[in-house]
């Protein structure tokens, strides 16, 4: 079950951002916060991004997961005790692991 996600696109569909967070346990505001946070950081990467989060009923780590252009992937995990599920940190943290802006 898909607990929060969205779609952004410009209106040519040059470019898109998908993110999926699912068994986190947040609430919806708290999803919407972590998607805007990322949407922003990949806002103007071309190409089309896909973010997924995933939490575990285990403990306190979710997985983090990115696609995009050009066979790019990157996995983290983010660790709950260590402040890494706070909306703000996973945006600071996708914009650094994915490839610098096109200018």
């Amino acid at each position: 079950m898909v607990c929060g996600s969205g779609r952004r696109g410009d209106i040519f569909g040059r470019m898109a951002v998908s993110v999926e967070i699912q068994h986190t346990g947040c609430v919806p505001v708290v999803r919407a916060e972590i998607a805007a946070f990322i949407e922003h950081a990949l806002a103007d990467r071309p190409g089309d991004w896909r973010v997924s989060i995933i939490g575990s009923q285990a403990n306190d780590r979710w997985e983090m997961k990115i696609a995009g252009p050009n066979a790019f992937e990157r996995s983290y995990t983010l660790e709950g005790t260590a402040g890494a599920h706070e909306p703000q940190v996973i945006g600071n943290l996708v914009a650094r692991m994915v490839p610098g802006r096109k200018r």
